[in-house]
């Protein structure tokens, strides 16, 4: 009688838990960490420049809401229409436009001007005239003392001109700080003074800065009077009355404005209230969203790909080591589990020291700026997420190729 023996044993496959799937790939990285560090750069800077972008947009944000409170919210223009209304209508602004809106509740400066239409070959020069400045063309600014203070200049030297010098139709005029830059006037202490053409004009003041009314910087302003005195009443449609109200009123004084001005036609001034704040900080807040992510976006391709390489000649490197577990039994799917998780610590690290450098730009730069530091919960959570991402999507060719080399032909390397 035959003894049967006993049916030999199924060879059981080989397994890869997920634990030591992760100390291989943190072993593979600690052999190397000089390499280790330069590749994970690329994804530090990355998510870095990611939440702080995003970090800086939202603070930005929150001080461009207070910027409109204070400027946009409280400006109202009203405009010269009477000759679209009615041909044979004189100028829609009457001689006390100033006084008329500035009784109005809310209002905190308000006054009429308009660029002059200086005739051909006019200019301005200084006098004495200043290196180079002889014949300079610059623009000239009729406007209103109440017109001056609702640009809100900042004075640099002497001081701007008063209502008693409007109403005496005075020839003085406030410059720009280019403009006198332009005319070689550096200080009032000689009493300096421009010709705009054959007029003579004291320079009272010279400002460097306005809050409203940009163009003015580069212009000689002269009172309203004075320039109706010389030059004439402005030309159809080119007067502007600026207005400057409390925060709250400026859509209130943008309907009274027309009738306090012109009870007769109210119809020849249009009133231009300010734009709704949130919307425009919407617009603005977007346009700095969507190019500052494009720039995110760039970094985090370029660790990517410096991620993807280093993977890459790890593979070559390790060709002898890859056939040596294939040889005893390691499978495609565990060499390739193994790259990608290379690649997926490199990427997460990268974006946890990412996160924490771009936290740290947007309080520094706060505190420098005197501003209140803006980081969303969700930024600083999905960064590393996108670190993490970055590097297993870098890894995914690397341990392909790794996968797919032979364990005889590893060996003879």
């Amino acid at each position: 009688m035959r003894r049967l023996g006993r049916a030999p044993r199924a060879v059981e496959p080989s397994r890869l838990s997920p634990r030591d799937v992760l100390s291989e790939a943190v072993a593979g990285l600690a052999r190397r960490p000089g390499r280790s560090a330069l590749t994970a750069l690329g994804t530090v800077l990355g998510v870095g420049a990611f939440v702080a972008v995003l970090g800086l947009t939202a603070t930005a944000s929150a001080r461009i809401d207070s910027r409109f409170d204070l400027l946009t919210a409280t400006e109202v223009t009203v405009e010269d229409v009477a000759r679209e209304r009615d041909e044979f209508a004189g100028p829609g602004f009457p001689a006390d436009a100033d006084a008329r809106i500035e009784r109005l509740g809310g209002v905190r400066d308000a006054g009429v001007l308009w660029t002059v239409r200086l005739a051909p070959g006019t200019t301005v020069r200084a006098a004495p005239v200043g290196d180079g400045a002889d014949g300079e063309r610059i623009d000239v600014v009729a406007a209103s003392p109440g017109a001056l203070r609702a640009a809100v200049p900042r004075v640099a030297q002497g001081r701007l001109y008063d209502g008693f010098a409007s109403e005496a139709a005075q020839p003085v005029a406030v410059l720009g700080s280019s403009v006198a830059a332009r005319l070689g006037i550096t200080t009032l202490r000689t009493r300096p003074a421009v010709f705009i053409g054959d007029e003579p004009f004291t320079v009272t003041g010279i400002v460097d800065d306005v809050r409203r009314r940009p163009d003015l910087l580069m212009a000689v302003t002269v009172p309203r009077t004075t320039a109706e005195r010389i030059w004439g009443p402005p030309a159809d449609g080119a007067a502007r009355m600026l207005v400057a109200t409390e925060p709250g009123a400026a859509r209130q004084i943008a309907d009274e404005a027309p009738v306090a001005l012109r009870p007769d036609h109210p119809e020849y001034l249009k009133a231009v209230p300010p734009p709704d704040p949130r919307t425009l900080r919407a617009g603005v807040t977007g346009d700095l969203d969507r190019l500052f992510l494009l720039l995110a976006a760039v970094c985090l391709v370029i660790g990517a790909v410096g991620i993807a390489n280093t993977t890459l000649v790890a593979v070559l490197e390790r060709t002898g080591e890859i056939g040596l577990r294939r040889a005893l039994g390691a499978r495609r799917r565990h060499i390739t589990a193994q790259f990608i998780a290379e690649s997926g610590v490199l990427g997460a690290l990268g974006g946890l020291v990412g996160t924490a450098l771009g936290v740290c730009a947007v309080v520094g730069v706060a505190l420098v700026r005197a501003w209140t530091p803006v980081v969303h919960p969700l930024t600083a959570a999905a960064a590393p997420a996108i670190g993490l991402a970055t590097g297993l999507a870098a890894g995914l060719y690397p341990a392909w190729r790794a996968a797919r080399i032979e364990p005889a032909e590893a060996l003879r390397h």
